[in-house]
């Protein structure tokens, strides 16, 4: 019998991860990032860029996750990454670069707080981000294609990081 959102049995869990989303602006996208950070257990999400806010589409994508996440809106991703690197947290920026490594070999502790960041739908994270980023990790692809929609992105690498963390748990 197919299970509903009422009667699934799955563990209720928060990760020491906060989402930062760099500059991500399409409404479709945030509202289902709401989605993804509320099935992953994300500790919090920060929406960074100018005059974001959570209009009507957003809310129908999300499907009224954005009242279960956490979260916040600033101007500044940079900023924001300055202050949780004061606060101990890894930075890790998801972005395929000449110098990025791919996730599924990166070793995730539950010892450091996480802060994944992603980048904008159409230029990715900016620079300056890149380059104050404790690690730049990628997924690895084996098609043409050289890039995937930022949701599809964060929901894998989501999967790969409380994958670890659940494993280091037990």
């Amino acid at each position: 019998m197919q299970r509903t959102h009422y009667n699934t049995t799955f563990l209720k869990k928060k990760f020491p991860i906060v989402l930062i989303c760099d500059n991500v602006t399409h409404a479709p996208n945030i509202g289902s990032l709401f989605r993804t950070a509320d099935a992953f257990g994300v500790e919090k999400m920060i929406l960074c860029g100018q005059d974001i806010t959570l209009g009507r589409k957003i809310k129908k994508t999300a499907r009224a996750t954005e009242k279960a996440v956490m979260h916040d809106i600033n101007n500044s991703a940079y900023n924001v990454l300055q202050t949780l690197k004061e606060q101990n947290y890894q930075i890790i920026a998801l972005e395929i670069t000449n110098r990025s490594t791919a996730i599924h070999t990166f070793s995730f502790s539950k010892e450091t707080p996480i802060a994944l960041v992603i980048g904008d739908e159409n230029y990715g994270i900016s620079e300056s981000i890149l380059n104050s980023a404790d690690h730049v990790l990628h997924i690895d692809m084996f098609g043409q294609n050289s890039s995937m929609n930022v949701v599809q992105a964060t929901n894998i690498a989501l999967y790969e990081i409380t994958k670890q963390l659940r494993t280091e748990q037990k």
